[in-house]
């Protein structure tokens, strides 16, 4: 095999970039099908990467033979299902977090893995393929602060993009699970630890429509580690400015901190606001090559038969622990992992 025939289910605002990444951007991928329930983004694949072959039904895309890998980039709750029912039709699977919205089918789906050892299967934890949190992670291998104890993680999606929030608050498994699942990666990865207790809590003041949905617009976790470490995380979707994420890793001889200013760019306006700089609107700006690097990993793996860095393990284990936040949050009391 010289070029991996992929095909994307999914093509949202993440869908998009994986989309274009892989038709455009990663040697050895090739853009072959897309499935979709919404007729505009299945045109949108005709139209702006030339695909052929587009599916309304996943079951019918996966059995079809031209197709090595698929890529699931769908709503939260369809992705076991789908990661089982490719597996099952002899596929490489790329599918983006969380694993699941219950642990039943995060176990539903490593079931399907498992059983297919010939097959490649990687999830979407695209930080630790970003430079910065890479470098971090190197950082810490290398003993530059010692022992690291402490992870401080805030994530807050901007005000503007709230409507699609509410719109999937019911469905998006709750905050810890929606938001936090990437920064609680981030935490056993950086301390090489595992929680072992959670305590969580979460307010909504500006819109209602999440406490009515049974969900928070703002949350806060800290969680104990099995060395002896402690994570903390702070998770929103109402910063006004944009699309702000910062990491802290403390260590017993020093501290790493990946937290840049949102800023869009160097661009500075002078205006009658003053000194501006405008900021990064979303996920896809900030993390746009980390998801880059993530496919070309996959694809490598796929190519070469290599193991891939992130496995169904990571996510059954980082669900695990969502839940867990999300049922300390519920309770309003400590809860063990």
């Amino acid at each position: 095999m010289d070029k991996v025939r992929v095909g994307i289910a999914g093509l949202g605002r993440l869908g998009k970039v994986h989309a274009n990444n892989i038709a455009n951007k990663i040697k050895g991928a090739e853009l072959v099908a897309a499935c979709s329930i919404v007729e505009d983004e299945l045109a949108y694949a005709r139209n702006e990467f030339g695909v052929e072959k587009t599916y309304t039904d996943f079951n019918d895309m996966v059995k079809d033979p031209d197709i090595d890998a698929v890529v699931i980039v769908t709503t939260s709750s369809q992705h076991c299902w789908q990661i089982e029912a490719a597996m099952n039709a002899g596929k490489h699977v790329f599918s983006d977090k969380p694993l699941g919205v219950n642990l039943e089918e995060c176990l539903q789906a490593k079931a399907a893995v498992d059983a297919h050892p010939e097959l490649k299967f990687f999830l979407g934890f695209m930080r630790r393929f970003d430079p910065s949190y890479a470098y971090a992670k190197k950082k810490i291998e290398e003993g530059a602060i010692g022992t690291p104890y402490l992870v401080k993680a805030i994530g807050i999606d901007p005000e503007s993009t709230v409507e699609g929030s509410i719109k999937f608050a019911k469905t998006s498994g709750g905050i810890f699970l929606d938001m936090a699942v990437h920064d609680i990666d981030l935490m056993r990865w950086f301390l090489g630890a595992e929680p072992t207790e959670v305590y969580a809590t979460g307010c909504t003041f500006k819109h209602k429509e999440f406490s009515e949905a049974g969900d928070d617009e703002t949350g806060v976790a800290m969680f104990k580690f099995d060395n002896g470490g402690i994570g903390t995380i702070h998770v929103g979707r109402t910063a006004p400015h944009g699309y702000h994420v910062e990491t802290e890793i403390v260590g017993t001889d020093g501290t790493l901190r990946i937290s840049p200013i949102p800023e869009k760019n160097l661009t500075m306006i002078y205006n009658e606001h003053g000194a501006v700089k405008e900021c990064i609107e979303n996920f896809g700006i900030r993390f746009d090559e980390a998801y880059r690097i993530e496919m070309e990993h996959f694809i490598d793996c796929v190519l070469n038969d290599k193991t891939p860095s992130v496995n169904v393990d990571d996510g059954v284990e980082s669900t695990k622990i969502g839940f867990a936040t999300t049922e300390a949050w519920k309770k309003g009391s400590a809860v063990k992992i």
